[in-house]
């Protein structure tokens, strides 16, 4: 199938100039690029387009369309049609086709790890061993289920002979609204069990990241996926994004992002009735006693707020330290940070890539400036980045207090906040002063403190001596702002069924 135009205009990057490119690759370093609607690919109804750009050093990367109301109406369509054919396949027809996406995406493995280095900053190598090797997990775990969703029985207190049982039924039109940090993962997690449970999708990915999930749409068609079952749009979220979540032929939302956006989606779809899950900000607290073995725990620290970034929704970016150990903790955290090398995802020496964006960029560093004019004690780092590309220096400040600004936003940067404390109780009631919920780690042998840790904090996802841990079967997710609903885990499969009730009377 020859969806490409072969006269696209295609681009050149500084950072390839010694960096083998594959032909995959290479179409996808394109001024025209069409998005996948109904089996197809297209340009924006308009003709409009968006410039990509290359973080680590702002070249441009490609040009995607910009689709607005009349491409999410085409796309609606076509997934209104798709559905109708996927959900009355048999299941373990459903599960062969998701085991051979699931292939497909590995034999493309290196196609998928470099496009999402130059479209999103991070380490080739991180992207080929997390992002592509977790998404090739998550979509075969994920078709085991296809063929495991089942219903109950109930015996009822009603008078006579009645057969009463429940069905799972796949709720229909899926609209999903991924972020830049993970593209592909995301979009994964919104696809494979979208998929499994017999619903169509309406993927739309941030405007900065786009071509990873380009790519999963083309590959999907040659895994046989039927026609409108998966669908790519790509634009603006104030655009395409607002007009998928607003459309009456969405029967449910599935969003990725930050807590404002996502309190904008939920507004959106209670208009329509239509069924949301949200996986919001965060604002994750690593705490660490005075038992805890310093260096393990200083890299743990490090490695949880500096992974991707800074750029990571459970980004451990408070942190609380036992005051036995506070300084010699904080120095050691502010070690590791200052020696973290800063240049782009194809160099192997790569400890920290750029940020997303210019504005994100700027954004981040503005809180620097105001953590610094607020008083607390910087260690590492700071906002004096000389150079090309949107690079923030991973950043150490100490001596705060949550009366700070540095505190209580999310940053979305490599950004660590310190503090120290004293007692157990002064401790959780700190780590639980914040209106995010998502995640938070301990550090600490003691066995009766870290179950007593465990319960009081309220977040969804706590990890003991390690942080950033995930799996194709855990839950994932957040209490309070950080949103609602789980993802990964058979736990996900709900949000994307409904439950049918059925009465059979056998009196006569």
């Amino acid at each position: 199938m020859n969806i490409w135009n072969p006269f696209m205009s295609q681009l050149s990057l500084s950072i390839l100039n010694d960096v083998p490119v594959s032909d995959t690759v290479q179409r996808y370093l394109s001024t025209d690029l069409k998005m996948c609607i109904g089996g197809q690919f297209f340009a924006a109804s308009s003709g409009e387009t968006i410039d990509v750009f290359e973080p680590s050093s702002g070249e441009l990367l490609a040009r995607i369309p910009a689709a607005d109301k009349h491409d999410i109406d085409k796309a609606v369509t076509a997934a209104q049609a798709g559905f109708k054919v996927w959900s009355s396949m048999l299941p373990y027809e459903r599960q062969q086709i998701i085991l051979k996406f699931a292939d497909l995406i590995e034999c493309h493995a290196d196609d998928f790890a470099m496009l999402e280095s130059l479209d999103n900053g991070k380490s080739v190598e991180i992207a080929r061993h997390v992002d592509v090797e977790s998404t090739i997990k998550f979509f075969r775990y994920m078709a085991g289920w296809a063929t495991k969703i089942e219903g109950t029985t109930q015996t009822v207190s009603v008078p006579g002979l009645h057969s009463t049982y429940t069905k799972k039924v796949p709720i229909g039109v899926v609209g999903a609204i991924v972020p830049w940090n993970f593209p592909l993962s995301m979009a994964a997690w919104k696809i494979a069990p979208a998929l499994a449970t017999g619903c169509s999708i309406i993927l739309k990915p941030a405007e900065n990241t786009s071509l990873t999930a380009l790519l999963l749409a083309e590959i999907g068609i040659e895994a046989g996926l039927p026609t409108g079952v998966l669908n790519v749009v790509t634009g603006l979220g104030n655009v395409a994004g607002s007009a998928l979540t607003s459309h009456s032929g969405i029967n449910k939302i599935a969003f990725t992002g930050s807590t404002p956006v996502g309190k904008m989606i939920g507004k959106a779809a209670m208009e329509n009735v239509t069924r949301v899950s949200l996986e919001l900000g965060g604002k994750s607290p690593v705490i660490v006693f005075n038992d805890a073995d310093i260096e393990k725990a200083a890299q743990g620290a490090a490695s949880a707020i500096f992974f991707n970034h800074g750029q990571v929704c459970v980004a451990g970016s408070r942190l609380y330290v036992q005051s036995g150990i506070y300084e010699q903790f904080i120095q050691r955290v502010s070690e590791i940070a200052n020696d973290m090398t800063l240049t782009h995802g194809m160099d192997s020496k790569i400890d920290m890539g750029p940020l997303i964006s210019r504005v994100q960029q700027e954004r981040v560093q503005d809180f620097i400036k105001t953590g610094i004019e607020e008083g607390a004690r910087l260690l590492a780092g700071g906002c004096d980045w000389q150079g090309a590309g949107y690079f923030v220096k991973p950043t150490v400040f100490a001596d705060t207090h949550h009366e700070m600004t540095i505190v209580r936003e999310e940053i979305f940067g490599p950004v660590l906040v310190a503090q120290s404390f004293d007692t157990l109780e002064e401790v959780i009631e700190l780590a639980n002063d914040t209106p995010f919920g998502l995640a938070a780690s301990i550090w600490s042998d003691n066995i009766k403190l870290v179950h007593q840790m465990i319960d009081s904090l309220e977040v969804g996802i706590v990890w003991v001596n390690t942080h950033h841990l995930v799996d194709a079967s855990m839950p994932f997710g957040g209490v309070k702002q950080s949103g609602f609903g789980r993802e990964q885990g058979k736990e996900q499969l709900d949000l994307f069924l409904e439950t049918k009730t059925v009465w059979i009377n056998y009196n006569d």
